[in-house]
């Protein structure tokens, strides 16, 4: 499935990233989300595949296109031909806000397993931890903020003073926020994008070395595919936040809502690919450049049973005659 369908799943969030970066800026987050959920709808539907959304944008009455349950690829169609069956996360554009705004770290994204391979989880809060890979085993989801803290900082051989964490902007995190700085790390705030926090604190090199707080769980599975593939780890536990989550919870069959999913909980699937492309610029990957003679793209790869991690630098050169092709 990797070898044959990676770069297939790169073209789709490189081109849904393009579509939506047109978009940047416009100040209308709606129509952005829009733009990427039907390019990236449009591109999936030309891969060879029997794929089931399992992560999407939500329920069918709420959604056109990319709803959970919905079957994407050439397998969707009515035909004789049998497809690879394959379960789908997607999030055409994490951070509308980001990219309505023209700030940094929006992008398009999607992680694909073998069929059960991804956490089916509902559209609510998720309580977060992530970490990479050196700290992998060293903090607990339920421990405090600063027995976790010292815990990393003993693993990276620094100061907590040194360590740098990513929290989501919200009132939900006041307490969470003064116990870290009362801990003497120092802390990032964002507006958005606890999906692309998450990848960065995996990365040697970012600068973040975790994220901690309540953010959306299907960006916590699609986390989680990531994590598998870098090495990383993420605990975490669903957060019940309206009424009638516990009831639709129940209905997915999950009755304990105490449990702490683990990072392969959450993305158990033996064959994992992981795909984003940067639409504005941000820690790991920059955003779509528009150029006279094409496109230039940033993308992040990653596949689980192969090994392999691969940062993406892409022109998409112009249909034209006259078509010039430049060193970068």
């Amino acid at each position: 499935m990797e070898r044959d369908l990676s770069h297939e799943f790169l073209r789709v969030v490189e081109r849904a990233a393009i579509a939506t970066a047109h978009t940047m800026g416009q100040g209308n987050r709606k129509m952005s989300d829009q733009v990427a959920v039907e390019e990236m709808r449009r591109v999936m539907d030309t891969l060879a595949i029997d794929g089931t959304v399992v992560i999407g944008e939500g329920e069918r009455d709420e959604a056109p296109m990319l709803y959970v349950g919905e079957r994407v690829g050439l397998g969707s169609k009515q035909n004789q031909v049998k497809y690879q069956e394959i379960d789908i996360a997607v999030d055409p554009l994490e951070g509308t806000n980001l990219c309505a705004t023209g700030a940094a770290n929006a992008i398009a994204v999607l992680a694909a397993s073998d069929a059960g391979g991804l956490l089916h989880a509902p559209d609510c809060y998720m309580e977060k931890i992530i970490v990479g890979p050196a700290c992998k085993g060293a903090v607990e989801l339920d421990a405090p903020a600063k027995d976790n803290l010292k815990a990393i900082a003993r693993r990276l051989d620094r100061d907590v003073e040194d360590l740098v964490v990513i929290v989501l902007d919200r009132p939900r995190h006041t307490d969470l926020i003064s116990d870290i700085r009362k801990a003497g790390a120092r802390i990032r705030l964002i507006g958005d994008g606890d999906l692309s926090a998450g990848i960065s604190a995996a990365v040697l090199g970012t600068g973040v070395h975790a994220v901690m707080g309540i953010g959306g769980a299907p960006e916590g599975v699609l986390t989680a595919a990531a994590l598998r593939c870098l090495n990383g780890e993420i605990q975490a536990r669903l957060v019940v936040a309206k009424e009638g989550q516990r009831e639709r919870m129940e209905k997915m069959g999950i009755t304990d809502l105490k449990k702490v999913y683990m990072t392969e909980d959450l993305a158990p699937g033996r064959k994992m690919i992981f795909a984003a492309c940067g639409v504005t610029d941000g820690n790991l990957l920059k955003g779509v450049r528009y150029f006279g003679d094409g496109t230039r793209t940033s993308s992040l790869l990653l596949t689980l049973e192969d090994r392999k991690v691969r940062f993406v630098d892409t022109v998409h050169l112009e249909r034209r005659p006259d078509i010039k092709v430049r060193f970068f």
